[in-house]
């Protein structure tokens, strides 16, 4: 009876400092501006002056903003979640992609806002290597938004190009 009990107490200290490891750390930060379904903007108080520093959302790809009607609604949507609000940004290997943008996951209230923009079909899971901590989350979520035809996966108006094949065919016009 003892050893069962013993085990038992090892296996909740175990379970309960695993729970630990699990929990996003970074940087807590106010949303200023969302320029897009995958970039906002944050006040840069490191300065005399404020500056809006961009934050692209890492693991996703938002419909372009031209992208009727994804772009503007994926736009919406993260504008409603989070302006004004203090989200936690936590961050992956890289720090920065080729736009100069800050690359993170976004955390508010314990939800990583990355993986609900994919999940209400607002956005795709696309893999941002070498940043893949959550890859697989997102990548489930996506599934789950397709089977349930949910944002740009409504067969009635589905999205019909990604939104590098938009901005692609768009910026040659």
């Amino acid at each position: 009876m003892k050893t069962k009990i013993i085990y038992l107490l090892m296996a909740c200290i175990f379970l309960v400092s695993c729970q630990n490891l699990n929990r996003p750390s970074g940087q807590m930060t106010r949303v200023e501006r969302v320029v897009s379904g995958q970039t906002i903007e944050i006040a840069d108080r490191s300065v005399a002056v404020p500056l809006l520093e961009p934050i692209r959302l890492i693991g996703i790809q938002a419909p372009d903003i031209r992208q009727n009607p994804w772009g503007q609604e994926a736009r919406i949507q993260l504008e409603k979640l989070t302006l004004g609000q203090e989200v936690l940004l936590e961050f992956d290997t890289q720090e920065k992609d080729g736009f100069d943008r800050l690359l993170a996951y976004v955390w508010l209230g314990g939800k990583l806002i990355n993986e609900y923009m994919v999940k209400e079909g607002l956005a795709l899971a696309k893999p941002d290597f070498p940043n893949t901590k959550y890859m697989e989350r997102l990548t489930n979520a996506q599934e789950k938004a397709r089977l349930m035809g949910l944002g740009i996966w409504n067969p009635n108006q589905p999205m019909r190009q990604t939104p590098g094949e938009f901005r692609s065919q768009n910026l040659k016009q």
